[in-house]
């Protein structure tokens, strides 16, 4: 081990015979509470183990009993086990929303793993924003890392019938809306469905982003889904663990599984799955930060002629349970194998490629898990449209209800095509204020409009875009109008908006001029969405228009304002996609 090229990265701190000087001082704390010099100059591998559970982030909080499995692993694999503290990510709880926090996570993680003796992380996952982060870390540091996931809930269950995590929530809006139920049922019913430890049970961002997690290659196979209260899901712990010391003895870094190859799978397991359109923001933060060429166009060039082969809620009928016993990621990947929408030699955490962790997994019940030749839908993926109102925008078309595609999409003549006079909110707070008012004429034909809710403008991007009716239209039965807007949409909503929309109009996009008695048409053959309006109006809006007053609440606000990037491009701090495997440089001494 005195050869330099073959010493561990942790050996530079701890075990440096040349200059006890510095060594003692790297050393000597950690033996306060009883680590021994032995286990930090013995040249085992130190694994740095990102904990993201707290008693605030309860949807990550199984991490807390995780991470002591993990360290059982790490230490039966010859390693020595350090937990550290990552910046808490909770969707439910956080205001103004938790979008501001993957970034701060991102730097935070950034700067440990480049600034401590690691010679591999376990980054802890659950809630949506909380993977991203550190796989965005991992990118940009290149030190082997692997993802430990926490797992969804148990199935939820209201009345004899099955309720999604988030889907509860706009159930119950609508059913308060319509006056069927009270504050109490409204209540009873949302809660029905955090029936257990883990993050949300439904297809949303949470699971949506460990299944990606797993088809990138970052997390042991099939461990994506384990429910948090299963058995397995200690049993994985362990397992990544192990696999966490054996990565630094192969050198197996995220720069060599994070491939081209690796996101196109990703984006095809997430039409498959009907994943969330918080998505493409996360996997193109991705992207960027560990130097692949991932286009916003390319969700619909490579995803959308994917079948939706999984049915879970929002876009079906199961939830995360179901989905693990029906076999998991695993299961679609092989239904996606087979029919060529796989790269199967991309390399995955594992040491094998994508194609041998899945050989033999099979669908255990193909009312959960489709067959290829039997889906749920053909061509489920997301479109990508354009117009004079953005340059890009996502619409979720595994979520389009027969009742939207009656009413907006099938007009003789005019199939996937519809005008709509526009009604437009500024923020979700002018929204639920004015919803209901009848002065705005909101009919069955209005689109619904909401700006202000970008990564700027919000700030941090919020989950506003998927806004419901007045109260009088669903107390006739129209639970949805099309919606547009800057911001984005919870994973566990059944919404077909047009959301993510970039430029957003904090960042001089062309929503800021839209105006409510406007009329958009919107094309989903030729992916175009026009504000019918003349050059010249727009050119004269825009010469008259002033922009609203932003005010920081806070300084990571005003940083995070000052910094950050489109959801197109990913919501990155675009200086940051500069850096790339900082961790190979260590860095100099601190005394």
């Amino acid at each position: 081990m005195n050869d330099s090229s073959k010493r561990l990265r942790s050996e530079q701190w701890f075990n440096i015979p040349d200059d006890p000087g510095m060594t003692a001082i790297y050393v000597e704390r950690y033996l306060n509470y009883g680590v021994t010099r032995d286990e930090l100059q013995s040249g085992k591998p130190i694994i740095g183990i990102a904990q993201t559970g707290s008693d605030i982030a309860p949807c990550n909080r199984i991490h807390l009993q995780t991470v002591d499995r993990a360290k059982d692993g790490i230490r039966a694999a010859g390693g020595v086990p350090f937990v550290f503290p990552v910046h808490p990510i909770q969707e439910s709880c956080r205001r103004p929303t938790a979008a501001l926090d993957r970034n701060l996570s991102y730097l935070g993680l950034v700067e440990i793993i480049h600034g401590y003796p690691f010679d591999a992380v376990i980054l802890t996952a659950g809630c949506d924003k909380t993977t991203p982060a550190g796989l965005m870390a991992a990118a940009t540091t290149n030190l082997p890392a692997i993802v430990l996931s926490g797992g969804p809930m148990l199935d939820g269950w209201y009345e004899g019938k099955l309720t999604g995590s988030g889907m509860a929530t706009w159930e119950a809006r609508r059913l308060l809306a319509a006056g069927q139920i009270d504050y109490q049922g409204f209540m009873d019913l949302v809660c029905s469905t955090t029936t257990s430890p883990g993050h949300c049970n439904t297809m949303g961002t949470a699971l949506t982003m460990n299944s990606l997690a797993e088809v990138l290659g970052m997390s042991l196979p099939g461990s994506a889904s384990i429910p948090a209260a299963y058995r397995e899901r200690m049993q994985s712990a362990y397992e990544t663990g192990q696999r966490a010391v054996e990565i630094v003895h192969e050198n197996l870094t995220p720069d060599r599984i994070l491939t081209r190859q690796a996101f196109e799978n990703a984006i095809a397991l997430n039409t498959a799955i009907g994943g969330s359109t918080n998505a493409p923001p996360h996997l193109a933060a991705i992207a960027r930060h560990v130097g692949v060429e991932l286009d916003i166009k390319d969700w619909e060039n490579i995803g959308y002629d994917i079948p939706l082969l999984v049915n879970c809620q929002p876009a079906g009928d199961f939830l995360g349970e179901g989905f693990h016993r029906a076999g998991g990621v695993p299961a679609v990947v092989n239904e996606l194998m087979t029919a060529g929408n796989i790269h199967k030699d991309a390399l995955t955490i594992s040491g094998k490629s994508i194609s041998e962790n899945v050989a033999g997994k099979t669908t255990q019940d193909t009312n959960v898990i489709r067959s290829y030749e039997t889906p749920l839908m053909q061509q489920a993926g997301f479109l990508v449209l354009s117009g004079n109102l953005f340059d890009s925008a996502l619409m979720k078309t595994c979520v389009i209800s027969n009742d939207f595609r009656k009413r907006y999409l099938s007009r003789p003549g005019s199939e996937n095509r519809f005008e709509s006079r526009v009604v437009v909110f500024d923020g979700p707070e002018d929204y639920h204020a004015r919803i209901d008012d009848p002065s705005l004429n909101i009919d069955e034909s209005c689109l619904l409009a909401i700006r202000g809710c970008g990564p700027i403008g919000y700030p941090g991007s919020g989950e506003v875009v998927n806004m419901q009716p007045p109260a009088a239209l669903i107390q006739r039965g129209i639970n949805q109008l099309p919606t547009l807007g800057d911001g984005r949409q919870s994973g566990t909503s059944a919404s077909p908006s047009l959301l993510n929309a970039s430029p957003e109009s904090a960042a001089g996009g062309n929503l800021a001029l839209l105006q409510t008695d406007d009329t958009v048409r919107i094309d989903l053959n030729e992916r175009t969405v026009m504000l019918l309006v003349s050059d010249e109006e727009l050119s004269e809006r825009r010469e008259n228009y002033e922009p609203p007053e932003i005010t920081n609440e806070t300084p990571w606000q005003e940083i995070y304002r000052g910094c950050v990037g489109q959801l197109a491009t990913g919501g990155c701090f675009d200086f940051a996609t500069n850096y790339h495997k900082v961790a190979e440089q260590v860095p100099r001494h601190n005394h």
